[in-house]
C-alpha cells in the first residue's frame, strides 16, 4: 500500500519555488520553462565549470549552492543527474536529512520510474518521474523545444494529476508509463534518437570522403522525408537496396566500407539485417531475392553471390 499522501493544495502556494540538482543540459531548461509558467527558481547545484556556466546563462541570478541547500530552499526539486548516479544521490539526500516532508522530488531519468525515489518517499517526499523525450543542447533553444514535447510520466496514482499538470505547465504532453515498462520505454527512445545521431554522423563522414562538399545540405531533405515517411507509414516506408533485394549493391557497399571506413561495417550489416527481416516480414522484400541478400549480410561478402547488382534510388 502506498505511503504517499495527496498534498493539500489549499496549504500549498499556487506557485512553487524550484531547485535543480545537477546543472547538465536538462535541469536548467526545465527550470527555465517552469519559470515561464510562473514558478520561481531559487537554487541550483553543479559540479563542473561547464554546468556552472550553463546554470548562470539559463538561470541568471539564481544562486549556485550545494545539493542539500537546494533541497532546503525549494518546494519542487529537479534531480537531473546521469541515470547511474541517481540512486546514490537519492539515498544520500535521504540519509543526511536533506529531504523535507511534502517536498516534490522530480527526477528526469528515462530508465527509472518512481521507485528509485523510495528513500526520499520514506522521508516524506512526493516522488515524480518526468522524462522529456527530447534531445537537449544546453542552450535556450531547449526551452522552445519543450513545446509539444512528450514526457514519460511515472508516479504514484495519488500524484498522477500533479505530475501531468507540471508537464503541461512546461508545454509538454504527458504520456503515462508504468513502472515496469520504464527500461523498455527508454530503450526505444535510445534506439530511435541516440543511434540516429551516430548513423547521421557516419553518413556525413562517408559523404565527405566521397567528395561531397556539403553533406548536411544533401542529407537534410532526404532524412527529413525518410523520417516523415517512417512516422506516417512505418515499415511501408522502407526503400533502398536492402528492401529491393539488390544483393550486388549491398555487397558493393560492404566492399567500399571495408576500404574507407571499416569501423562502420558492423553497424551497416546489423542495420541491413534488421531492415531485411522487416522488409521480408511485411512483403516488401521478395522471398526469391532474400536468399542472396541474406547471404551477403551473413558473411559481409564483397562478392555478388550471383546477383545482377542492380542499382536503384536511395
Amino acid at each position: 500500500m502506498s505511503t504517499v499522501h495527496q498534498p493539500d493544495l489549499k496549504d500549498r502556494p499556487a506557485r512553487l519555488t524550484v531547485g535543480v540538482v545537477g546543472a547538465g543540459r536538462v535541469g536548467p531548461a526545465l527550470a527555465a520553462s517552469l519559470q515561464l509558467a510562473g514558478h520561481r527558481p531559487v537554487a541550483v547545484s553543479g559540479v563542473s565549470d561547464a554546468s556552472r556556466r550553463r546554470a548562470e546563462a539559463m538561470l541568471p541570478d539564481v544562486p549556485l549552492v550545494p545539493p542539500a541547500e537546494v533541497l532546503e530552499r525549494a518546494d519542487l526539486v529537479l534531480l537531473t543527474v546521469p541515470d547511474d548516479a541517481l540512486p546514490g544521490l537519492v539515498t544520500g539526500l535521504a540519509e543526511t536529512g536533506a529531504v523535507r516532508p511534502g517536498q516534490l522530488l522530480v527526477h528526469t531519468s528515462g530508465r527509472y520510474g518512481a521507485k528509485v525515489l523510495d528513500p526520499a518517499l520514506r522521508a516524506g517526499a512526493l516522488p515524480l518521474a518526468l522524462h522529456p523525450a527530447m534531445t537537449f543542447t544546453g542552450t535556450p533553444v531547449d526551452v522552445q523545444r519543450l513545446a509539444g514535447c512528450s514526457f514519460g510520466v511515472t508516479a504514484p496514482e495519488e500524484l498522477r494529476l500533479a505530475a501531468e499538470a507540471l508537464v503541461i505547465e512546461m508545454g509538454g504532453e504527458p504520456e503515462w508509463i508504468s513502472e515496469e515498462n520504464r527500461p523498455l520505454y527508454h530503450a526505444a527512445l535510445a534506439l530511435g534518437a541516440n543511434h540516429l545521431v551516430t548513423l547521421v554522423a557516419q553518413s556525413m563522414e562517408l559523404l565527405r570522403t566521397a567528395g561531397v562538399a556539403a553533406p548536411d545540405r544533401m542529407l537534410g531533405p532526404l532524412l527529413g522525408a525518410a523520417l516523415d515517411n517512417a512516422l506516417r507509414s512505418g515499415d511501408a516506408a522502407l526503400t533502398g537496396p536492402v528492401a529491393r533485394g539488390d544483393a550486388g549493391t549491398v555487397a558493393a557497399h560492404v566492399t567500399e566500407l571495408r576500404k574507407h571506413a571499416p569501423q562502420t561495417v558492423a553497424g551497416y550489416l546489423a542495420m541491413a539485417r534488421a531492415t531485411a527481416d522487416r522488409a521480408l516480414a511485411h512483403g516488401l522484400l521478395k522471398p526469391e531475392l532474400a536468399e542472396d541478400l541474406l547471404g551477403v549480410l551473413a558473411d559481409g561478402s564483397d562478392g555478388t553471390n550471383g546477383t545482377n547488382g542492380t542499382e536503384g534510388n536511395a
